[in-house]
């Protein structure tokens, strides 16, 4: 049996195959190695009841997750997972190398991700290409959901561009800068609390603030991130995150201003990783 995971820094999606049919689908809390040790991956797969059923029948994992992007924190993830499913062979990689099998099927193109954070990457066929890093939440994640959260937050916070109708939503909601500030400054997972704020942006979608705000957003990754590949226009560019499908129709529209062709748009790519490993 293959346990195949799709990790962002919400959730972590896990599909077990045994040859081309999917045993289980279920999923965890997001599992980065920015932020969680060997110890809580491990603690996470034991207090599922579900996956510790299948564990001494795991014969592969493959982990696709946020923040896995050097040998250090790869071997985080893959000790947390092997103290679990110890007779595994287990391989842990980037969420950008996910998106890119997911939505490219070994075919060349680009493959970005817009939900809790954002990146972007040229797969080839075989392996993936850079030309911008991702800084993450604090320096970074152009277009995202924690990119668009600490805009709302700021304009909440600082009294102004926010419609008054806004403010007293937010209020309503018991918000206050101390809670505000300890949730970002001293508790963990900072950025997923920051871009849970993106479902406010989703529910006010048809006013004003919130479709300049989402298009600056969706313009500034574009022009950062995928116009940094030379062929951006040659080739075909795909999506996958909660952000990139909720709001795909400002995606398209200014995609569409800069010349780039649009593929595939997908919430989850886990299914893509199913299709693929499948094979």
């Amino acid at each position: 049996m293959i346990l195949i995971a799709d990790s962002g820094s919400t959730k972590c999606d896990w599909r077990l195959i045994d040859g081309k049919s999917v045993i289980l689908s279920t999923s965890t809390m997001g599992l980065n190695p920015f932020f969680h040790d060997e110890l809580v991956i491990a603690n996470a797969m034991s207090d599922h009841s579900e996956l510790m059923t299948y564990a001494s029948k795991v014969s592969a994992i493959h982990f696709y997750g946020a923040g896995c992007s050097s040998t250090e924190r790869n071997q985080i993830v893959e000790a947390g997972l092997k103290r679990v499913f110890s007779h595994a062979e287990i391989l842990v990689d980037h969420d950008v190398m996910g998106a890119a099998i997911s939505t490219c099927q070994g075919e060349p193109g680009i493959a970005c991700i817009l939900g809790t954070g954002s990146n972007a990457c040229f797969f080839d066929g075989n392996g993936i290409h850079q030309e911008i890093p991702s800084l993450g939440y604090i320096l970074g994640d152009e277009g995202s959901g924690s990119w668009y959260g600490k805009q709302l937050l700021r304009d909440y916070l600082y009294k102004e561009k926010m419609p008054t109708g806004f403010e007293k939503q937010l209020r309503d909601l018991g918000l206050k800068k101390d809670e505000i500030l300890n949730r970002i400054y001293r508790q963990p997972n900072a950025n997923v609390y920051i871009a849970s704020f993106s479902k406010f942006l989703s529910d006010h979608r048809d006013t004003e603030y919130v479709a300049n705000m989402v298009a600056d957003g969706m313009k500034t990754f574009l022009k950062r991130h995928v116009c940094s590949f030379r062929n951006h226009q040659e080739v075909s560019v795909n999506f996958v995150g909660s952000i990139a499908y909720h709001f795909q129709d400002v995606l398209f529209a200014e995609a569409e201003k800069l010349n780039i062709s649009v593929g595939k748009v997908i919430k989850q790519p886990i299914d893509g990783l199913v299709e693929f490993h499948s094979k």
